[in-house]
């Protein structure tokens, strides 16, 4: 668990060893090949904005991050900057990371899977304030809704202390389905004694997450990956995003990026039960794309990703609002300047809300300058924290420079 007031990463630094790799997920329908990508730097450190009327200067931010990748013997990274009226203002790879490179995002996925249950909502699929019991019809947890899973404030058991947390092994399983899984984790009588009532404790992570999925399953009738497809890749052009359940298909120190993934989803073993907190892959260009959309009042060009009212929600100290008075142990965690909404990270202090992941992922977003960025480094939470730290001052910077 991380003490900085100033970066929530999202993505706690684990020390169990039961459950191998962060977080990850399921495969997806849409494979890409494996990649062999060789090149450095992949785009010019000054990008000009898509409306040509502001110049952006980035020239800064490469010395950094070589840097920074010799300094911690890393094979690669990727970063993408992008403003809300300019779109895509800097793109950049370096090592052996290009355009194309698809990386295991771990926790980074939370704010993927928040959006897909808000645009259930938005469709009149599910009432993300209705208990789960009038969704799914599962007892148990009487008082629970989905706006308290996306949390993290639902009182289900989370992450902590305990990773292999037997009751909901489930979730990090590729076997069986998710929505056999997410029944398991909501109905089993074996975590009676460590669940909390709803809205009372902070409790990072863990099955609530696969429950949540189950919901968005039952509301659409659709598989996990086929709402992927259909509510971000479709509408926003996406080239890759899936999920799967790697975090027991790869031999490597656990919460360290699986380096037999190597870019390819072709490695991954298809399943039904993939891994909602953190089973995602992607590229930096379909990440970046998806932090414009929030940018733009949930729209990806012509077409209505998110409604504001439901990027408001996921935006909002949720934290701050039900759990005054409450116990808020994975916040102070965190510091006491550290907020959650629904999948997304709020630093107190600064505005900044983020997603980080176990395996080096860091997107953020400044709302009220209206920019955000996703950097990635498949490596651990802490390079990801520590590079992106480095980073930040620059970026903005060269953004709010750009416009005079």
């Amino acid at each position: 668990v991380e003490t900085s007031t100033t970066i929530p990463q999202s993505e706690v630094v684990e020390t169990s060893t039961t459950i191998p790799q962060s977080e990850v997920v399921e495969t997806s329908t849409t494979r890409a090949p494996a990649m062999s990508v060789t090149s450095t730097t992949t785009n010019p450190t000054a990008a000009t904005a898509s409306s040509e009327s502001r110049a952006y200067d980035f020239s800064a931010v490469g010395p950094i991050v070589q840097a920074f990748l010799e300094e911690r013997d890393l094979n690669g990274a990727g970063l993408i900057v992008v403003e809300k009226q300019d779109g895509i203002v800097h793109h950049e790879h370096w090592g052996i990371f290009g355009p194309d490179r698809i990386s295991l995002i771990a926790s980074s996925s939370k704010m993927l899977v928040a959006g897909i249950l808000l645009n259930l909502h938005d469709r009149g699929l599910l009432d993300v304030d209705a208990p789960v019991v009038d969704l799914a019809g599962w007892e148990g947890n009487p008082e629970i809704t989905v706006a308290q899973l996306l949390s993290n404030t639902s009182g289900l058991v989370g992450l902590f202390p305990d990773l292999a947390y037997a009751p909901y092994v489930c979730q990090f399983l590729p076997l069986g389905a998710l929505l056999d899984c997410a029944k398991q984790i909501f109905t089993t009588v074996e975590d009676d004694a460590d669940v909390v009532p709803p809205d009372t404790e902070f409790r990072y992570g863990g099955g609530q997450w696969q429950v949540a999925g189950a919901i968005a399953e039952l509301a659409s009738g659709k598989t996990w990956n086929e709402l992927v497809d259909e509510v971000y890749v479709q509408p926003c052009g996406l080239d890759v995003l899936a999920f799967n359940n790697p975090f027991t298909q790869f031999e490597s120190p656990p919460l360290s990026y699986p380096r037999a993934f190597a870019g390819d989803p072709g490695t991954l073993t298809e399943t039904n039960n993939p891994n909602l907190e953190g089973g995602a892959y992607t590229t930096t260009g379909a990440y970046g794309t998806l932090l414009l959309m929030q940018l733009q009042d949930g729209r990806c060009g012509d077409q209505q990703v998110l409604s504001p009212e439901s990027l408001e929600r996921m935006h909002a100290d949720r934290t701050l609002m039900v759990l005054e008075g409450g116990s808020v142990d994975g916040v102070l965690a965190y510091g006491v300047g550290t907020g959650y909404g629904m999948g997304w990270w709020i630093d107190r202090l600064s505005g900044r809300r983020s997603d980080g992941g176990a395996y080096g992922s860091m997107p953020w977003l400044d709302l009220e300058d209206g920019y955000g960025a996703y950097l990635v480094v498949e490596a651990t939470s802490a390079d990801g924290r520590d590079l992106a730290d480095r980073l930040y001052r620059v970026v903005e910077t060269a953004v709010l420079t750009a416009r005079g």
